[in-house]
């Protein structure tokens, strides 16, 4: 088929996430659609089946969002944990940001896991095997310290090892009610980890947190080309939809060895890495994080890195990281996080 050189219709990022209503027959030629304004209205609608269900159907934004600005109020800092691409470690990274942010006993952190279908961040952050307790006053998050809490669908799944087989108007409900019913309490700072991509759960987290204001997104990425072409992508959707870039990270950025201290470069940044697509494009280079087999472990294990590895390369690339954004959403990490600025690098 030959492709189409008609422009691309806009994608309206402020566009009601509801679930559309259920037809009773197919959708007649001039329709306005189900969710117009004109729904069940117009000289079109005369005699169609679907009338009276057009007509009544929610129209408008969503009534939720009111709920949910209410709910997150008392929440200073959102930052979105994003990536174009699988696998570059953005959920680990996320669990790190949190464990960082929280050395600090006087920061309240939470995290939420948004991607749905692969939730990682309880098994990295050793309550896999927790519950949610339900209240008077909402879900309550699963505690990981007195000053770090996590919520994910996989609290809720009856086994460890059950698939999510959801449509994207379920996936879109459960995030609602993770920013609407879950009572996060008085957050200094929520991490919002999402899927790969630049889909459904992305479109939800947008619009529900739109109201109750975001401060932006972390670009996580690995050095090689491949990554690269799919961040870029990302880039492009926080700009159509609004999103302030915070910074871009290169993570997975050369080896260190642990016997001979040497670094080699398993990843080549065949095209300059994310430090020349930051210049390209614009926005904030927060630094580089190398490669640690010990990150791993620590997160198979559901420890903190920082805490069983303190003087490595990688904890202090990633302090230096955390110094950075702490800087681009208006927080003294130096003080606040109680981070000490001699042991800090700056990457690479």
């Amino acid at each position: 088929m030959a492709p189409s050189l008609e422009e691309p219709a806009p994608i309206d990022m402020d566009a009601p996430l509801k679930a559309a209503p259920k037809l009773v027959a197919p959708e007649p030629e001039h329709c306005p659609g189900p969710e117009s304004q004109l729904a069940g209205k117009g000289d079109a609608c005369a005699g169609c089946p679907n009338q009276s269900i057009c007509a009544s159907a929610p129209k408008g934004p969503d009534p939720d969002l009111p709920s949910i600005a209410a709910r997150l109020s008392s929440i200073a800092h959102k930052v979105l944990i994003l990536s174009g691409k699988g696998g570059v470690g953005k959920s680990t990274f996320t669990t790190m940001l949190g464990r960082a942010f929280a050395v600090n006993p006087d920061w309240q952190v939470g995290i939420m896991d948004a991607d749905i279908c692969g939730p990682s961040i309880p098994k990295m952050m050793g309550v896999e095997s927790e519950t949610i307790h339900i209240s008077s006053s909402g879900w309550s998050p699963v505690w990981v310290a007195d000053n770090l809490s996590v919520m994910s669908v996989q609290f809720m799944l009856p086994h460890r090892d059950d698939a999510v087989i959801w449509r994207g108007a379920k996936k879109n409900g459960l995030i609602k009610q993770f920013l609407k019913d879950v009572e996060w309490g008085e957050l200094d700072l929520l991490l919002v980890d999402t899927p790969p991509g630049t889909s459904d759960e992305h479109l939800s987290v947008n619009s529900f947190l739109k109201e109750s204001g975001v401060d932006g997104a972390l670009l996580v990425t690995t050095p090689q080309d491949v990554s690269l072409l799919d961040v870029r992508k990302e880039i492009d959707f926080c700009r159509k939809a609004g999103i302030p870039i915070l910074g871009l990270v290169e993570n997975m950025s050369g080896f260190v060895c642990q016997n001979c201290k040497k670094e080699s470069q398993i990843f080549p940044p065949s095209t300059g890495g994310a430090k020349q697509l930051a210049a390209d494009t614009h926005i904030p280079y927060l630094g580089a994080v190398p490669l640690d087999p010990r990150i791993g472990m620590a997160c198979d294990y559901g420890e903190s890195f920082f805490d069983a590895y303190p003087d490595s390369l990688a904890c202090g690339a990633l302090r230096s990281v955390v110094r950075r954004l702490g800087e681009e959403i208006g927080l003294n990490a130096d003080e606040s996080m109680d981070l000490n600025v001699d042991e800090m690098t700056d990457g690479k």
